[in-house]
């Protein structure tokens, strides 16, 4: 059976980002990938291509996941956290009203690959306090089907592998994301929820139909999506129900007004961002 076909396709492009990091990247601060605004892919082998991490820097208004196929990544905030994640682990924050982080490679790998994604959180809770929490790999939870393995990493999927749920229970307001591996001729049936929306980055093999290694498919309006690949395929999986909120983006921050967003610069700068946790996760 065919994988069923996406109504956009986007492409990673090359960039770099924090102190010269290599990586690839889809963003849409538009509303078209809502819930989701930034997908990362960083994989790079040659050590100056990573580094030099991502140095302290503020984040505003949204989360982040991050996850790693290959290496290591150790986690700072102005919360007093610090963590460290490895191969098949997670790291997921939730800036809120304010943090200031740094996520720097560990220095005994050789090479680093993993993503990080970027959640939207709605207006309600753009100012909630700040939380981080490591996601190692013993709570990763992963379901079996014919050539077909999906682990969930965050929320609950419903699947032709069954109803398995991710040790994250919640990711921004109502999202989730999982790692799929499809061997060739295999095929994974994805149910939703109407309304919600359906983004799967293929970073090593092809879904066909031009859903090729680092490019993202789009599905929106459908509770049915059938996922196959002839070659074999993996990728990773994000699923949510859109905001409809407007969004307004400035470098780390995103909010729903420019005046918010002016609120935030002025915030960092008089080094009002990163104010202490109610509770952390």
């Amino acid at each position: 059976m065919p994988s069923t076909r996406p109504e956009a396709i986007r492409t990673a492009q090359p960039t770099q980002d924090g102190a010269g990091v290599k990586i690839r990247r889809i963003n849409d601060f538009t509303g078209r990938l809502d819930p989701f605004l930034l997908l990362d892919e960083l994989k790079a082998s040659a050590r100056e291509d990573y580094i030099g991490g991502f140095p302290p820097h503020p984040h505003r208004g949204f989360e982040t996941l991050t996850y790693l196929i290959h290496g290591g990544v150790t986690h700072e905030d102005s919360m007093g956290n610090r963590g460290e994640v490895h191969a098949g682990e997670a790291q997921w924050m939730s800036a809120g009203r304010g943090v200031i982080h740094s996520e720097m490679p560990l220095l005994d790998i050789d090479g680093l690959h993993g993503f990080q994604v970027w959640i939207n959180l709605p207006a309600a809770r753009k100012m909630d306090p700040p939380r981080y929490r490591d996601i190692h790999a013993a709570e990763m939870v992963t379901a079996e089907g014919e050539g077909v393995t999906l682990k969930a990493i965050a929320g609950p999927w419903q699947t032709s592998t069954g109803r398995v749920e991710g040790p994250l229970a919640r990711l921004g307001e109502d999202a989730a994301m999982a790692d799929v591996t499809l061997q060739p001729g295999a095929s994974l049936t994805v149910e939703l929820d109407p309304g919600e929306r359906l983004v799967g980055y293929v970073y090593s093999g092809s879904l066909g139909d031009g859903l090729d290694t680092a490019r993202m498919g789009v599905w929106s309006d459908q509770t049915r999506i059938e996922l196959a690949s002839s070659e074999g395929a993996r990728l990773l999986l994000l699923r949510g129900r859109p905001l409809h909120e407007p969004i307004r983006h400035h470098g780390p921050f995103v909010m729903n007004t420019d005046g918010e967003i002016r609120q935030a610069i002025a915030d960092f700068e008089a080094g009002r961002l990163a104010t202490p946790p109610a509770s952390v996760a």
